[in-house]
């Protein structure tokens, strides 16, 4: 169990440094850029419940702290993947309006 605690508390250092380094970047008209950078509060998120998952694992028995960093890993997993799918939609639907002006018809008569 000592294993799964540190690996999940180093995990949660090295997720909120990244999440931390992403927001202190200044603002980018890059789309990818713009998809990291409001990803960022959804990996501090994820490195609180990653680091949960480790306290616990420390603190807990080994039945109850199994169970728990198993819970955390895949909720940290899933937070960064939902706030990743909803980042890359708005930058998308951001950029589309963008380049299209607006006139959805223009758009898909151009593309054609």
């Amino acid at each position: 169990m000592l294993i799964a605690a540190l690996v999940s508390l180093c995990a949660a250092v090295a997720t909120a440094a990244l999440g931390l380094w992403l927001l202190t970047r200044p603002d980018s008209g890059d789309p990818v850029r713009q998809v990291l950078r409001s990803v960022a509060p959804t990996q501090l998120a994820a490195a609180m419940m990653l680091a949960a998952g480790g306290v616990v694992a420390l603190s807990a028995r080994p039945e109850t702290g199994v169970l728990v960093v198993i819970v955390c890993v895949v909720g940290a997993v899933a937070t960064v993947a939902a706030g990743c799918w909803q980042s890359a939609k708005a930058v998308a639907r951001q950029e589309a309006a963008t380049n299209c002006g607006g006139a959805c018809a223009s758009c898909t008569l151009s593309c054609n």
